[in-house]
C-alpha cells in the first residue's frame, strides 16, 4: 500500500493531470504525467471495468501495480503527479511481464534513471 503523501486523490489534481499532462503508452499501460511542486510524488492507478467485469481482477491488477511503484518509489523522482491506465489485456500478463512494461515505462518518461 502507497502511504497517504504518494496518492493522488482530490478530482482537481485529476483534472489537471488530465488536461496537462503528457501521456506514454507502452503495452497493456498507459501513463499521464504533469509537474506538481510538492516534495512528494503521487499516484493514481485507473483500471476500468473493460478490463475485467470482475472486481477481483481488476484489484488484483491495481495491487499489482502499486506493488511495483511502491518497491519503486526511492529512484522514482520527487514532485510529480502520475496516472496509470490499464488497458484490456493486463489482467493475462503475468506479475513479471507488468513489472517489466512499467520499469521501461519509466525509464521512457525519465521517471527512474536506471
Amino acid at each position: 500500500m502507497l502511504t497517504k503523501t504518494n496518492r493522488l486523490r482530490k478530482e482537481k489534481d485529476f483534472e489537471g493531470l488530465f488536461k496537462k499532462g503528457k501521456s506514454f503508452k507502452n503495452g497493456f499501460l498507459i501513463l499521464k504525467i504533469v509537474q506538481n511542486n510538492l516534495k512528494e510524488s503521487r499516484f493514481a492507478f485507473i483500471v476500468s471495468q473493460k478490463v475485467s467485469k470482475k472486481a477481483v481482477l481488476r484489484n488484483k491488477v491495481k495491487r499489482r501495480l502499486r506493488d511495483i511503484v511502491r518497491k519503486n518509489m526511492k529512484e522514482i523522482k520527487k514532485g510529480v503527479d502520475v496516472a496509470l491506465i490499464t488497458l484490456s489485456g493486463i489482467e493475462k500478463q503475468s506479475f513479471i511481464e507488468t513489472k517489466k512494461t512499467l520499469d521501461d515505462l519509466f525509464k521512457k518518461t525519465g521517471l527512474i534513471n536506471k
